[in-house]
């Protein structure tokens, strides 16, 4: 039998049972008998809380009856018909015909309420006929009279039923409802407490004194959280409202994280995400659980996870590999902003994957039509975070600049940097993209102005300057004027271990200090950590002479001798890295590119190479042998 004849069915009997059970007077207190609009003094109920709600979602309320509860029932035949009745109304106006039928006390008028609210946002009605017809405020005024005889599940529903009806926050009634519940805090059981605080939280934008005593309540009584459905919404819900509540929460989820199933997971690792707390323990469980359990994931489970840990910067290779293994075969089906979102965060995390990014390189190819530009742009920003090239780099960038070329004024302007930068460290910008950045009407925009935002935009746009004129050799301009190129300093910089340590060992290849420089701030906008000329035997020579072409203002003027090679000492940091692996970033290639093109011979310094020699002496001939070997090869060359 379909569910809805069974509904209307159970709702037939109910109804025939109720006027039976009127029809035989002597089975029906006094208080039933009372004629239509006149309102009977409510019987006293026992203060028995029922089930809480286990949602803020009026169209999910579906509440159990505590023993007491179901005591009262036998006790009080009749009030368990009425509720009944209640329970299998199927509209509004049902439910106002019962009211009419008899009179209702507090407690069932308050059930009465809530049924109505429920119905009102399963059915998606409109509230407002409801608030405007008298039986409705006739309800209000039982619910009021006795406010204080209203069973505590009873009354926490009943407030969650007047917000989501829209009743007025200052109306005598609706103050007196959260005043008895405020008054009642101690008594209500912590599950009730944390439907309430999740509701408040998300329903009452502004500052709630409700709210702010609810959630002291259960940052007193955090011991009595149990379950995994209530430590994942009030982490998801409520957490945000409390540090110190947050706090607590984390400790038990990290207690319970064998129990969690995927999409508890989800919503944790979200929480976490939007809330901006790196709780490296927790996050490590999570992982461990989700590889160890869990062999399927959903798509949105799959989305929400990558994007979460890209958005706290959680690096956990394992995850990684699992997330991109299945995420692979649902590419295709992917809308456009699933699969910019998805790469988006791959790139944010420094994790390239060859599958699944040439799977995006085809999902663009073939689904062209439904990219917008902005999607567009998001792919390429991330293609070269990863320095990824597609297989069928042709076709892709072909595709890219035909889209892409007659849409540049409708960009913003650092959007539009960010793209033309991309390209570049793609080695993929073209004149048009170049004049459009380097005219002096539009960097002139950003002259003057100190943000940080504009500092950033300027560098690359003196990056974007230096690919035009050390990678475009058929690019006649503009250019970036010198003004431009003076380099500004980094605001409090820490010097690393490894930028100590080279500068140590690199003494002892220059021999003196006039045969080197360190910290080279260039025209080109890249740093160069230590930089010498060598004669055509690799000994050093004294630099203050020679013309620097790539600094702003030179000390010397003459060129160098025959032979002689300018060197430049790269440092690599670790995060200089895609993840776990020893490919440079796209930022990192094109700066290494960039300074090979401006004339240096390059000697790399890998952090995983150079921070394994524990001596000094070792760490210099390391550094020797490193030049040697580059000016072999470029000499075999």
């Amino acid at each position: 039998m379909p569910s809805s004849m069974a509904a209307h069915l159970v709702r037939r009997c109910c109804w025939r049972h109720f006027g039976a059970f009127v029809s035989a007077p002597s089975a029906v207190p006094a208080s039933l008998l009372v004629p239509a609009g006149k309102v009977a003094m409510a019987r006293a109920l026992p203060q028995a809380p029922f089930t809480l709600f286990h949602t803020s979602s009026p169209s999910s309320w579906a509440d159990g009856f505590s023993v007491k509860e179901q005591v009262e029932d036998n006790r009080n035949p009749e009030h368990k018909v009425i509720r009944e009745l209640i329970e299998t109304a199927a509209s509004p106006q049902e439910l106002f015909q019962l009211s009419e039928l008899h009179a209702l006390n507090s407690n069932e008028a308050s059930l009465l309420i809530t049924q109505l609210s429920r119905l009102a946002a399963e059915k998606k009605l409109g509230t407002a006929s409801i608030l405007r017809d008298e039986r409705f405020e006739q309800l209000i005024s039982i619910m009021d009279s006795q406010i204080s005889q209203v069973w505590n599940n009873t009354l926490v529903n009943l407030l969650k039923s007047l917000c989501s009806l829209g009743v007025d926050s200052n109306r005598k009634e609706m103050q007196s409802v959260e005043q008895e519940v405020l008054w009642r805090l101690r008594r209500l059981t912590f599950r009730q407490l944390a439907s309430l605080a999740e509701f408040l939280a998300v329903k009452q934008q502004k500052e709630s004194k409700l709210l702010n005593e609810v959630i002291k309540k259960l940052e007193l009584r955090w011991t009595e959280l149990e379950g995994t459905r209530t430590v994942v919404t009030l982490m998801s819900k409520v957490g945000h409202v409390s540090p110190a509540l947050m706090d607590r929460l984390e400790d038990k989820a990290l207690e319970l994280a064998e129990q969690f199933n995927p999409d508890d997971i989800r919503k944790i690792t979200l929480a976490l995400a939007y809330q901006n707390r790196r709780c490296v323990p927790l996050l490590r469980a999570l992982s461990y659980h989700l590889i160890q359990k869990h062999s399927e994931l959903s798509l949105n489970t799959l989305m929400d996870l990558i994007f979460a840990y890209g958005k706290l910067n959680f690096h956990q290779p394992q995850v990684f590999q699992k997330i991109a293994t299945d995420l692979h075969p649902h590419v295709s089906a992917m809308t456009p902003v699933e699969v910019t979102r998805c790469i988006r965060s791959f790139a944010l995390l420094k994790w390239l994957s060859l599958p699944l990014s040439e799977a995006v390189v085809q999902y663009a190819l073939d689904n062209t039509k439904e990219l917008s530009v902005t999607h567009l742009c998001s792919i390429i920003l991330s293609f070269a975070r990863l320095n990824f090239q597609p297989s069928g780099s042709e076709d892709f960038f072909n595709m890219i600049h035909e889209e892409l070329q007659s849409q540049l004024d409708s960009l913003e302007p650092h959007l539009l940097t960010d793209l033309v930068w991309s390209l570049c460290v793609l080695q993929q910008a073209k004149a048009p993209y170049l004049r459009r950045v380097l005219a002096p009407d539009f960097h002139t925009r950003i002259q003057g102005d100190q943000s940080l935002k504009a500092q950033n935009l300027r560098l690359k746009l003196v990056h974007i300057n230096a690919a035009a004129k050390l990678e475009s050799p058929d690019y006649r301009g503009p250019f970036l004027p010198a003004q431009m190129l003076s380099p500004v300093e980094p605001a409090g910089e820490k010097v690393t271990l490894l930028q100590s340590s080279l500068r140590e060992a690199l003494a002892g290849v220059l021999g003196s200090r006039d045969n080197g420089r360190f910290d080279v701030r260039t025209i080109y906008g890249w740093q160069i950590d230590a930089e010498m000329v060598v004669n055509s035997e690799n000994k050093p020579l004294p630099l203050k002479d020679f013309a620097a072409p790539h600094l702003l203002h030179s000390e010397g003027t003459k060129p160098l001798p025959p032979g002689a090679r300018r060197v430049a000492f790269l440092r690599w940091e670790f995060p200089n890295f895609s993840n776990r692996g020893k490919d440079l970033l796209g930022r990192y290639v094109m700066a290494r590119r960039h300074v090979q093109a401006a004339g240096f011979l390059v000697v790399d310094v890998p952090h995983y190479e150079f921070l394994d020699l524990k001596l000094e002496r070792q760490r210099t001939a390391y550094l020797k042998d490193k030049l040697n070997k580059a000016r072999a090869k470029e000499m075999a060359s």
